[in-house]
């Protein structure tokens, strides 16, 4: 169980859409028509890119790697 993280949303109204990013992983980015649906957006987009990103470094270290939780 790793312990929960906050990222850094970046969001704005442009005409009748709402659009942003998290800063912090590129391509985490999202276009929705209402402010809550975009973050609810967001937060699914964001999920899925640290699980493949998680399964993508597990694959590449091969076996015997260890997974350990850093905390800033």
């Amino acid at each position: 169980m790793t312990a929960a993280t906050a990222y850094i949303a970046v969001i704005r109204q442009d005409g009748p859409w709402w659009i942003g990013w998290v800063e912090e992983i590129p391509g985490v980015n999202a276009q929705e028509q209402s402010r809550e649906a975009l973050l609810d957006s967001l937060r699914e987009v964001l999920r899925e890119a640290l699980e493949f990103n998680r399964q993508d470094a597990l694959d590449a270290a091969g076996p015997g790697a260890e997974e350990l939780a850093l905390n800033l």
